[in-house]
């Protein structure tokens, strides 16, 4: 007889029947592993130890005082500058210093070294997250909060580290905000130093091209010519001046002469009178000839420099005759009088008309003398203005000098000025924003919810971690159930005989055991079923105590 060969059989399809038949046989390999592994959950969840997590709220107060009128010093991106303030906090000076303040990590620092547990603590146990802010403005968020908190085992510290911790970001913020602000005005004034040295360095370049080439330069010419015409004119009006003077005088002279004459002509009968007369006479010529030269004198000013011969002449002769005049007075003075016998009293009336134009030739001569101070006055100032006509002048006879320096001078002198004043507005209104921020008027952060003293622990989540354990065991006894039953390949039941035989059946017969052993190998399943349940609720029973023992 031939050995048949292997034929690939198709299992049929299961029904629910077979399903239920499937979770009766392997029962125990489903419900096994699903318990082993709920009595693991419960273990783990109860003893891993609680965390804690207390954590505050602290929010972004704008400025009380308007952009429109005050720019702010600092960043616009508030989760940088929240960030950078957040990198400065959690370094690893800090964060050692509040391990060894709160003594955390007592465990973890005797199996790690202190530069794996800061940064546990940083990564793991640190809670900085930012809140969404509260209305907006214009598209720009108006209100920003950040929720502050730590993360440990014991609640009371906790609070206390997260407390340590708003306050330390509190505190950042306020001198971050100072300094940088500060730091912000001390740039801009080493900025604004610059400018204003660079434009006093080009205003001193071309104010000292200015003196160099004065009246010179383009922007000068017109004004130059306007110069030259106003000269032109004070000198015509001074000529006229001048000429009125001088005709004034003229008929002074001419009055006081008549008046000398008169006074030379009055007679008294009086041998005294007569006398003084006599010694008069050469007073009398050399104030003709002083008043001569005088006239001379100024018809040849009026014609001629101060310069010219004949006006040097003249001055010289009339210098001799005042001279001479001076002589004659001072020999009159020391001569002694001649006696005179007076024979009779000088007449009143020839008395009162002497006195009367001897006043009147003193009289005269005073205005004679402030016609000469006058006329004096006026030949200063056309001397000073034909000095300054002349170099009017010189300017004009010149054409423009050093055109494209200047040129580049005064570009750059507004450029430097422009420069200046945009930095100047800069600067001041930096002082302003720090001032603002000094007087805690600026962006600063307030404390809204404070780290308060957490009631519940936020980790381990005790019912999802029993539950993901039942359901994981119940997963994998299913996997187990299902196994066996692929691998196992024997008939079951009278629809795998009809199934896979293809012949009638006419009756069957039931699996024939001894009621003595089924008996005993139940008793066996139920008592093992019963220590495991019984060492499974104790071992659970024994972590929930333990954990609530540890908690109290």
């Amino acid at each position: 007889m031939q050995p048949q060969e292997n034929v690939s059989i198709t299992r049929r399809p299961l029904d629910v029947e077979d399903y239920i038949d499937i979770l009766r046989r392997h029962k125990s390999w489903i419900f096994g592993p699903t318990f082993v592994a709920l009595v693991a959950a419960t273990v783990v969840a109860f003893l891993w130890p609680d965390t804690f997590l207390s954590s505050g709220i602290i929010r972004v107060v704008p400025p009380q005082v308007p952009e429109m009128y005050v720019n702010s010093n600092l960043n616009n991106d508030l989760q940088g500058r929240f960030n950078s303030m957040i990198e400065g906090l959690l370094n690893k000076t800090t964060l050692q210093s509040i391990i060894t303040e709160f003594d955390l990590y007592k465990k973890d620092l005797k199996r790690v070294p202190m530069e794996d547990v800061i940064d546990g603590m940083r990564q793991h146990d640190v809670v900085i997250n930012p809140v969404q802010g509260v209305g907006q403005v214009n598209g720009r968020q108006q209100v920003a909060a950040f929720q502050i908190g730590f993360k440990y085992n014991n609640r009371y510290v906790a609070q206390k580290v997260a407390a340590k911790l708003i306050a330390d970001i509190m505190l950042e913020n306020t001198k971050e905000t100072a300094d940088v602000s500060k730091e912000t005005s001390q740039f801009l004034q080493q900025t604004w130093e610059t400018a204003r040295d660079k434009l006093n360095d080009y205003e001193n370049k071309l104010s000292k091209f200015r003196q160099e080439n004065l009246g010179k330069l383009p922007d000068q010419q017109q004004s130059n010519f306007n110069q030259m015409t106003a000269i032109q004119t004070q000198l015509l009006n001074l000529n006229t001046s001048m000429g009125r003077v001088t005709q004034e005088k003229l008929v002074l002279e001419s009055t006081q002469r008549a008046y000398k004459e008169q006074l030379a002509q009055l007679k008294d009968p009086s041998p005294l009178e007569q006398a003084a007369q006599q010694k008069n006479e050469k007073l009398v010529e050399k104030d003709r000839e002083i008043a001569f030269y005088e006239n001379k004198l100024a018809a040849a000013r009026e014609r001629y420099k101060e310069t010219y011969p004949d006006v040097q002449i003249l001055e010289s002769s009339l210098a001799s005759a005042k001279k001479q005049r001076e002589e004659i007075v001072k020999e009159e003075a020391t001569k002694k009088p001649d006696p005179v016998v007076v024979t009779h009293p000088i007449s009143p009336e020839y008395q009162q008309k002497q006195n009367d134009l001897s006043a009147a030739v003193k009289r005269i001569q005073a205005l004679m003398d402030a016609k000469d101070l006058e006329m004096q006055d006026y030949q200063k100032q056309q001397g000073q203005l034909n000095n300054e006509l002349k170099e009017v002048q010189s300017r004009l006879a010149g054409m423009p000098v050093g055109l494209k320096e200047y040129e580049e001078l005064s570009r750059d002198r507004d450029l430097a000025k422009a420069e200046y004043e945009r930095l100047d507005r800069s600067l001041n209104n930096s002082k302003i924003a720090t001032q603002v921020i000094q007087n805690r008027q600026g962006e600063r952060l307030e404390l809204t919810e404070e780290a308060g003293l957490p009631q519940t622990p936020t980790e381990p989540k005790r019912p999802v971690i029993v539950l993901a354990g039942a359901g994981l065991g119940l997963i994998v006894g299913l996997f187990l159930a299902g196994a066996r039953e692929v691998k196992d390949s024997s008939l079951k039941n009278l629809k795998d005989v009809r199934a896979y035989t293809q012949l009638p059946i006419l009756g069957s017969i039931p699996l024939l055991e001894n009621d003595l052993i089924v008996r005993r190998r139940r008793r066996i399943t139920w008592l093992a079923w019963a220590t495991a349940c019984l060492v499974g609720l104790v071992v659970m029973s024994s972590s929930v105590a333990y954990y609530y023992a540890t908690r109290l």
